[in-house]
């Protein structure tokens, strides 16, 4: 510490030169682009739209704003708005019924951007247990989804994960999906022409397009 002083003095006085004055700026001054220090600032100061649809809106807050062993407070993430306008991130907690998704669809568009949408449990994912002909069977029909975290409902600590992931995705260097770590391009159902072993022309042409957009 005393160390540091004394070098911090002489930087100051403009006794330093030469190798001890290269060494002190490569420890002192980091250099970055604007664009990764304002994604920096975005991934850790999200405003959660204060937003619930079933029981998984009741989960979210208790487990995550106001518990001490699981907050949001220590990602920035504390400060909830009730205003789709003062917000950058909506949590979609619980089933989404067909009635609801225009309104779900109309707060997200009164959202500005850039703006970021995590499904929260197994329901707003994929349905959950409510395959029937009222509820949505997955949010990602009627709108974007950034994040799906599954579970009935999701641990805090799952949510947790999944809001660490979206600050990576946010900060512009994305967690790889499984098929990139494990390099299984091409067992995706879509591009194998569904339940076919051969894939179709339109579905073949389609995947070698995407995974052109992957390799650039």
């Amino acid at each position: 510490m005393r160390d540091r002083q004394l070098r911090a003095r002489d930087m100051l006085r403009g006794d330093l030169e030469g190798d001890e004055l290269e060494r002190y700026v490569e420890e002192k001054v980091v250099t970055t682009t604007f664009e990764k220090l304002l994604n920096w600032g975005r991934a850790n100061s999200c405003f959660p739209l204060t937003f619930g649809l079933a029981c998984c809106a009741i989960e979210a807050p208790i487990a995550l704003v106001g518990s001490p062993r699981y907050d949001l407070a220590r990602f920035g993430a504390e400060a909830l708005r009730a205003s789709p306008r003062q917000a950058d991130l909506i949590i979609l907690s619980g089933r989404v019924s067909i009635k609801m998704a225009p309104v779900v669809r109309r707060l997200y568009d009164q959202m500005l951007e850039p703006k970021w949408a995590i499904s929260m449990g197994a329901c707003s994912s994929s349905g959950g247990m409510f395959a029937n002909y009222a509820v949505v069977q997955g949010a990602d029909k009627f709108m974007p989804i950034d994040l799906h975290i599954p579970g009935c409902p999701p641990r805090p600590e799952a949510v947790l994960y999944g809001f660490n992931k979206l600050q990576h995705k946010i900060m512009g260097n994305p967690d790889q999906g499984w098929r990139q770590r494990y390099d299984a391009s091409g067992s995706e159902e879509w591009a194998r022409g569904g339940p076919r072993s051969e894939p179709s022309p339109e579905a073949a042409a389609a995947y070698e397009e995407a995974r052109g957009l992957i390799r650039a």
